[in-house]
């Protein structure tokens, strides 16, 4: 095997295209490549896997048993080669029968053969094939030869594409009637428009290249052309200064002007490829990498990386390409597998109504760019790009979630209707926006917002929050492709600070680790099997006490002048409080020998989401301001149920009466020691839930925004001694469907459950 992919790949792209070139049938140029492969990489088997009717087919072989061409079928997912088409990844394994999707197909013999590697054929997105080698030894291909793999599957694709033998390459039915489809509700409102594809893919029709040297002139153009489009478009965002969405911006143009992937661009193309295939050929490179990583902050890198890869194609191709530079019709929908946070920036947010997306999460960059914009999304839909047609009628209901494709006219109807309501229901809600959150008894709850984002702390006054009861601290550091400096921080508490005037902010510490990992500061250590009860929240910030002094002093020099309240998440002893807030105070010492202004009044208080910290109240409450408590973790902790788990969701109930004895015991601990209590997860921010919780004495709650508006409607309509006697009746004697009791309770006495 050649020592550089260039060379490697380039002998067998020179091969690829005599064979290509010459008459014959698809058959005997396939039996052709997979001769030529085995030759060049020395393999002692390369085998091409069309599918074909859904399923993956043997259609030529070097080296395993010719009977079985045509013959040997894997289904997506089945064996090795299923697997790698299923999952559009690349298997590289040194022994294959240890590998727990293998599937033995004994008219292959291909029982002597232990090394194996495969790469998936990709068409548009889509697997259409895979490439596989195998040797009878057993080791681990080396990354050159799993390049020069990927580099052959790219121009295979191309010759299946034109002989229309893959599934994928002939054509696609669809259906024409009304389809709802659910997701994930990233960015909430309800919007109606017309489907606009945004097409950021361009399909790279030529692989091989004719005079390298002109290759790499076209990508050093279009690295130019797209580095001032980057500029520009940064330059002249409309949304508000400061922010989050600024800093992501600036980590996109990081990537732009990355030497390293232009570098990695021309390498492709030394190998023979066209300029386009090198783009495609690396970002398939770094796709294939990014999914042996699980890491949702390493996914949205790469998302960042390619959707610079596709502005680079479609600028290399010569063509407009997305929907934003061919104009938006009025009321448009705009559908994508993903986008980055400058492709939405592309587009006309006076056209654009709502976006939905095949992929996407709350903390994606695209996500945070679209609140500060006020677009509605919908993600996690599967197929959308395939299931909706360009100028069909999309509905988009961000509140839950969800979307209709295609809507008859009784669905129309009744999303305009819901929609109405929707806005009647706002109109209610801003109409008691500035009256207090009181029973009808006059016990009065204070409601205050969760917020993570600079612009959240501008919006108090819309929703008419008492403050924020919890600023989540960490979304800083996940939008960042590098560690925020105490600077950087201090900047953004004091902007925070700056927003709400005299309103109260509770600082929560960084909660990372687990399932929210930063790549600068994971290493091998950080890895567990369940993330949420790992090494996470203050536990990491403890062994990594630079983090949290950095974080402490730029929180103290922020609030000078000022109340700080500051709150540590997932205490599990009393002594971990004790050994971050004694840090804390050394920041304070440090602050003031160096004569820097020192906030008026410093309150401390942890969270409590770790159940063992409840056995413990009696030696931590006298040492605390504050107790708050974190619903979404303790509930899944108490119930060994992870709330991500569908099979378990009738378990994860926040109305167990389980549930609310844990939580009852805290509240009169707390206030027998006269230590407010809130809650902060997503309980208090539901009607019926928020209605129990004050029938167990809790009337401090730090909820989404969103939720602002049905919970004081709700506490308004409530007379709070009659929630307290109910609930005591019921917990007293839990009946076995707690929750239906409740809701019959709250109907016949009126309370507005939205």
């Amino acid at each position: 095997m050649p020592t550089s992919a260039a060379s490697a790949a380039r002998e067998i792209l020179t091969g690829l295209h005599e064979v290509m070139a010459r008459r014959g049938s698809t058959q005997a140029k396939l039996d052709q490549v997979v001769d030529l492969i085995a030759e060049k990489m020395s393999s002692e088997v390369c085998s091409i896997y069309v599918r074909r009717d859904g399923a993956l087919e043997l259609y030529a072989t070097f080296g395993l048993n010719k009977a079985a061409v045509h013959v040997t079928r894997l289904r997506l997912g089945e064996g090795l080669v299923g697997t790698i088409a299923d999952e559009g990844r690349i298997l590289n394994l040194d022994e294959a029968s240890s590998h727990p999707q293998y599937a033995y197909r004994p008219e292959t013999g291909e029982e002597d053969f232990h090394s194996f590697a495969g790469v998936p054929i990709v068409r548009r997105e889509e697997p259409i094939g895979v490439l596989t080698v195998q040797h009878e030894d057993s080791r681990k291909y080396e990354d050159v030869e799993i390049e020069a793999l990927q580099t052959v599957a790219m121009v295979l694709s191309e010759l299946l594409a034109n002989a229309g033998i893959a599934d994928g390459t002939r054509g696609r039915r669809r259906e024409t009637g009304a389809q709802r489809l659910e997701g994930l509700k990233l960015v909430t409102g309800m919007a109606k428009g017309k489907a606009v594809f945004h097409q950021p893919k361009v399909t790279v029709e030529h692989t091989v290249a004719e005079d390298t040297e002109a290759e790499r002139a076209r990508v050093f153009a279009a690295f130019r052309k797209m580095r001032e489009q980057i500029d520009t478009m940064t330059r002249e965002a409309e949304f508000g200064v400061g922010g989050e969405h600024e800093e992501i911006l600036e980590t996109y143009k990081m990537f732009a002007y990355d030497e390293g992937w232009a570098r990695r661009i021309n390498e492709a193309i030394d190998s023979g490829l066209t300029a386009e295939a090198a783009i495609e050929r690396v970002q398939q490179h770094t796709r294939a990498r990014m999914q042996e990583i699980d890491d949702p902050l390493l996914a949205e890198r790469m998302h960042d990386l390619e959707d610079l890869s596709n502005r680079l194609l479609r600028i290399v191709a010569g063509r407009v390409g997305t929907a934003a530079q061919a104009g938006l019709q009025d009321d448009s929908i705009l559908i994508a597998r993903n986008l980055g946070p400058a492709e939405l920036l592309d587009y006309d947010k006076r056209r654009l109504k709502g976006v939905v997306l095949e992929e996407g999460s709350l903390t994606a960059h695209v996500t945070i760019v679209a609140r500060a914009m006020g677009v509605p999304v919908v993600g996690r839909v599967d197929d959308i790009r395939h299931i909706a047609a360009e100028g069909e009628t999309i509905l988009v209901d961000g509140d839950n979630g969800s979307i209709i494709v295609r809507p008859n006219r009784s669905l129309a109807a009744s999303f305009q209707q819901r929609m109405a309501t929707s806005q009647k229901r706002r109109a209610e809600y801003a109409a008691i926006k500035n009256k207090p959150a009181e029973t009808k008894d006059g016990r009065r709850v204070s409601l205050m917002v969760n917020a993570g984002l600079a612009e959240d702390a501008a919006t108090l006054d819309v929703s008419g929050a008492e403050g924020i009861g919890l600023f989540r601290t960490e979304f800083q550091f996940l939008v960042a492709a590098t560690l925020p400096g105490r600077e950087t921080q201090l900047k953004l508490y004091r902007q925070v600070l700056d927003a709400v005037g005299d309103k109260p902010v509770v600082f929560r510490t960084l909660d990372i680790g687990g399932d929210k990992a930063l790549p600068y500061l994971t290493d091998h250590k950080d890895e567990a099997e369940n993330p949420a009860m790992g090494w996470r929240a203050l536990r990491l910030s403890l062994d990594r006490a630079a983090l949290m002094k950095a974080q402490a002093r730029a929180l103290i020099e922020a609030a000078g002048g000022r109340t700080l309240k500051v709150m540590f998440p997932m205490v599990s002893e009393p002594w971990e409080y004790e050994e971050a807030r004694a840090l804390f105070e050394e920041q304070v010492d440090w602050c003031r020998k160096r004569k820097r202004m020192l906030p008026s009044v410093i309150e401390y208080g942890c969270m409590l989401e770790v159940p063992s910290l409840a056995e413990m109240l009696d030696e931590l409450l006298p040492r605390v301001d504050f107790l708050s408590i974190g619903t979404n973790d303790l509930t899944q902790f108490l119930f060994a149920a992870d709330r991500a788990e569908p099979r378990l969701a009738e378990r994860y109930d926040w109305l167990s009466p389980a549930i609310l004895r844990f939580l009852k015991r805290i509240a009169d601990q707390c206030a027998a020691h006269g230590v407010p209590v809130r809650v902060c997860g997503e309980m208090g921010g539901r009607p019926l839930e928020c209605m129990a919780l004050i029938g167990i004495g809790i009337e401090n709650f730090s909820i989404t925004p969103a939720g602002m508006g049905p919970i004081k409607s709700m506490v308004r309509s409530l007379n709070g001694e009659d929630v307290r006697k109910k609930v005591a009746r019921l917990l007293a004697k839990p009946p076995r469907g707690l929750r239906r009791s409740l809701e019959t309770w709250a109907k016949r006495q009126k309370v507005d459950l939205g």
